[in-house]
Order: structure tokens, then C-alpha cells, then sequence
């Protein structure tokens, strides 16, 4: 994919090719918001790497998953995130800088490799957002998580100030 793409068309080719409905994949699971913008910042609320209502690569990581899989599973949650917020401001574009993610890895007590997991969500954000999608992040190993979810994402972005 050529970086002479905008970040909405290098989005909308990387959903296509993982087969993400981009509009039928972010409503809450309950009593939340699943994104909540405050001036001009947008809070993203964890997502789990759910497609065409069914999360994908159930399971821990270490265990039934192997990092491959877990990558690609943190791909997924990214792509959501900039979905919800692609739908909320109208334009990636309108994305001045991803500020910071957290990544929930579900693993094995012997599983080390955290970073590398949450590698596969970072990736997705610097492709399609280029020097905006830079962020700092923090990655947990966790016990359980929603809906037997390998990973969950959540996430702050900083909007420029015109940005709807």
C-alpha cells in the first residue's frame, strides 16, 4: 500500500483485506460509551478483536494461541478503534496524534513475549496513521478477558482542533 494513500483510503484497504465491516462491528456490549470525545481528545474504550459478531482467535494465548495469532487479534482491535473513531470525527485525517494505547494481553503465566503481541496493534496504527499513529503504550498480561478475548485494546487521541 503506497504512503502516498490518505490515512482513510490505507484504512479502508487494510479492513478490506482482513474482511472488517467497518460498520457493523463497534456497538457497546453493555451500559458504556465506546468512545467519548473530551475537547479535543477522543477516549476509546477497550475493544476486543471481534468480526462479524464473533471475536476472533478465542482463546490464551501461550496456549491455544501462538504470537502470530495474537498479533493478527490485536490487529483486529486496532482496526475497530479507528473505525469508531474514523466514524466519529468523519476523517482519519482529522487524527493529530494517537497519544496512547493499552494493550491486555490474555497469556499464559510463561508467556513473555507482551510486547510483541501488542506489536501487532501498533503496526496497524503507524501504517495508517504515519507519524500520528507513534504513541505510547503500555501492554498487561492478564488472566481473563471478555467474551474469552486473547486481547483488548483501548485508546487517546488528540484531535486537531477543526476536526468535527
Amino acid at each position: 500500500m503506497s504512503n502516498q494513500m490518505s490515512r482513510d483510503e490505507r484504512f479502508l484497504a487494510m479492513a478490506k483485506e482482513l474482511g472488517f465491516d467497518i460498520y457493523d462491528e463497534n456497538s457497546a456490549g453493555g451500559h458504556y460509551a465506546p468512545l467519548i470525545r473530551h475537547d479535543d481528545e477522543l477516549y476509546v474504550s477497550g475493544l476486543v478483536p471481534r468480526m462479524n459478531g464473533k471475536v476472533q482467535y478465542p482463546g490464551r494465548v501461550g496456549l491455544e494461541l501462538n504470537l502470530a495469532d495474537a498479533q493478527e487479534a490485536a490487529g483486529i482491535s486496532a482496526i475497530r478503534g479507528l473505525a469508531l473513531i474514523r466514524e466519529a470525527i468523519g476523517s482519519l485525517d482529522n487524527v493529530k496524534a494517537l497519544l496512547r494505547i493499552t494493550v491486555y494481553v490474555k497469556s499464559t503465566f510463561d508467556f513473555v513475549d507482551l510486547s510483541d503481541v501488542a506489536n501487532g496493534a501498533s503496526d496497524v496504527f503507524t501504517h495508517v496513521l504515519g507519524e500520528a499513529g507513534k504513541h505510547t503504550r503500555t501492554t498487561v498480561g492478564v488472566y481473563q478477558l471478555p467474551k474469552n478475548a486473547p486481547i483488548e485494546v483501548d485508546m487517546i487521541a488528540a484531535l486537531y482542533p477543526s476536526a468535527r
